[in-house]
């Protein structure tokens, strides 16, 4: 089974999700071309009762609900169907940005200081970090949704009220001007392998990067390109950061680690986990695999097989 919003689709962007529901075509697209038998789905009703399936492919990861991205994968295991991707907890800890901080710091990769203020909490000044200006977002949000900032508390205030009127956590972090520092990795026989890595060069590096923007809604021109980053100052240190942080999400089939970096100060930070991130041809995880020497269907392929190999579907 193939489950995504826009499974159904023909590819055409969405008023609200853009290009997202090109993505999901485009890999509906792939699956067919590889020659699966598909079963079509796009909503979480079609696993309720147990479909005639032995593997789902979950896309649909943002349900509009708090926790949505643990609903997929937990109807699977309710019904022992196999499925590409992390477990349940795993998703769940990948997606709540201050668990991933705390893992973060356990392992000794630092990161920025935050705050988290879960809904229905007591909102205490006194919780957040030393700082000048503050990034506020859902705790689980994707592709920069619902993200704004602020320098002062009244306005912290405001922005995690707004967040929790939508039905989510909060979390804080002090800002950090920079670039974004995207490292992929998909799992190969059990072992995570790290693809080309790429940075999102902003223009100006002190501006948030906006949803409207990531999913080419806005008509304005991008401002930020994504390159290749091989800095041989920093990127060891990311790759030692990256290594010391994966055991704690094996086997999640891929991901993305992102790292923020301010060349001007010195300063690298560990940001966030994205499992299960977005697998559209002109997004960080292909881009990554092309450089590595895999077109778009043999990374989609690659994936597959891996996880129906661990999960004992295939010889």
């Amino acid at each position: 089974m193939f489950i995504a919003k826009h499974a159904l689709g023909d590819g055409t962007p969405h008023p609200t999700d853009g290009t997202h529901a090109t993505y999901h075509h485009e890999i509906r697209t792939v699956l067919e071309d590889i020659g699966l038998n598909l079963v079509l789905a796009d909503r979480y009703q079609s696993l309720f009762d147990r479909p005639d399936v032995d593997f789902v492919f979950p896309l649909l990861n943002r349900g509009g609900f708090l926790n949505s991205e643990m609903l997929l994968p937990l109807l699977c295991n309710r019904h022992s169907i196999p499925y590409l991707g992390a477990s349940p907890i795993i998703r769940g800890m990948s997606d709540d940005k201050h668990l991933t901080k705390m893992a973060a710091r356990d392992a000794g990769v630092p990161t920025l200081d935050w705050a988290i203020f879960r809904r229905g909490a007591p909102m205490e000044e006194a919780k957040m970090p030393k700082g000048e200006r503050f990034v506020i977002k859902p705790n689980a949000s994707s592709a920069s949704w619902g993200v704004s900032d602020a320098t002062d508390w009244p306005g912290v205030q405001a922005a995690v009220a707004k967040i929790h009127g939508e039905g989510h956590d909060a979390i804080v972090e002090r800002f950090l001007s920079g670039h974004d520092i995207e490292v992929s990795v998909i799992t190969m026989n059990g072992k995570p392998i790290i693809l080309p890595t790429q940075m999102n060069v902003q223009a100006d590096p002190t501006i948030l990067r906006t949803y409207e923007e990531k999913r080419n809604l806005s008509d304005g021109p991008q401002r930020y390109k994504m390159v290749p980053y091989d800095d041989p100052e920093w990127l060891p240190q990311i790759y030692e950061y990256t290594y010391k942080l994966l055991p704690e999400y094996l086997p999640f089939d891929y991901g993305r680690w992102e790292f923020r970096l301010d060349p001007e100060s010195g300063t690298l930070m560990f940001l966030e986990v994205n499992l299960n991130c977005n697998l559209w041809s002109k997004k960080t995880i292909s881009i990554s695999a092309g450089l590595a020497g895999m077109s778009h269907a043999e990374l989609i392929e690659t994936i597959l097989a891996e996880s129906l190999s661990r999960n004992g579907l295939l010889p």
